[in-house]
């Protein structure tokens, strides 16, 4: 199977270890991840005005671009998959949006929404099978008890995004058991880890972070899992005391596949 694939900015310097772990094993469970030639940043937040149509065009390039190349579009960072996914919904169902946006390209051919934005987790679950996945695995994290943590972007708004129930979800538990780790359950697990507030108000991102590790810890989990680089920052920044690790899930992923090197950092 083919897909293009969009990596965003954040892949490409601080979160290294979320895609590179990620082609590993798209590889070895017969995924191709072809990377679109000259992608642009998505703009990491999706703009709530209406009118608000040049910020999203970097995305409808991308988009386009995917459709063009023919295939549906596969992301990685929970920030990306939300812009990418909100703005192909506004292409296929606001015809002013799509409209200005087509008018302001002037493509060879407008983009009307065509293809799928497909998160890597969704590719996992839906296109190559967690059990599947479970019988690819060498080194299974058996006795270990993940805490899955989504955070907001991968879940919300669950009308658009459709990964799974934004209230209860099970996509990253079900992962989990498939590498043969023990899921735990914990209530600040789709709850904001404090996002973008770190920028203006530290102190708040740092409490806000501080609930989901501290919960996450009471309730019995040795490690926490990922798909977004700032809730991965966030989460890290307020674990001095309780030393929960946090890491991103496609590390994992790769290791139980007998795919992550010794000299990996």
């Amino acid at each position: 199977m083919i897909y293009s694939y969009f990596p965003g900015c954040t892949l490409k310097n601080k979160a290294i270890d979320l895609d590179i772990y990620a082609r590993r094993s798209a590889e070895l469970l017969g995924i191709t991840l072809e990377e679109l030639p000259e992608w642009q940043c998505c703009g990491g937040v999706y703009p709530l005005a209406k009118d608000k149509i040049a910020t999203k065009l970097s995305s409808v390039r991308a988009l386009a671009a995917s459709r063009d190349a023919g295939h549906d579009l596969v992301t990685l960072c929970s920030a990306c998959h939300n812009v990418l996914k909100q703005v192909n919904n506004d292409m296929r169902t606001d015809e002013y949006i799509r409209s200005r946006a087509n008018n302001y390209m002037a493509p060879d051919a407008e983009y009307n929404g065509e293809i799928n934005v497909i998160h890597y987790l969704e590719l996992l679950r839906d296109t190559v099978g967690f059990e599947n996945i479970k019988k690819k695995v060498v080194k299974p994290f058996t006795g270990r008890k993940i805490g899955a943590y989504y955070g907001c972007l991968l879940l919300r708004p669950g009308k658009v995004m459709q990964m799974d129930d934004p209230e209860n979800p099970k996509i990253l538990e079900d992962f989990i058991r498939a590498i043969g780790g023990e899921p735990v359950i914990y209530a600040q697990r789709n709850e904001c880890c404090g996002g973008y507030a770190t920028v203006e108000d530290k102190a708040y991102a740092a409490s806000r972070a501080g609930k989901v590790v501290d919960n996450a810890a009471a309730c019995g989990a040795d490690m926490l899992i990922t798909a977004c680089p700032l809730c991965l920052y966030n989460l890290n920044k307020s674990n001095a005391e309780n030393k929960l690790p946090v890491v991103y899930f496609t590390e994992l992923l790769a290791e139980a596949l007998g795919l992550k090197e010794e000299n990996d950092v």
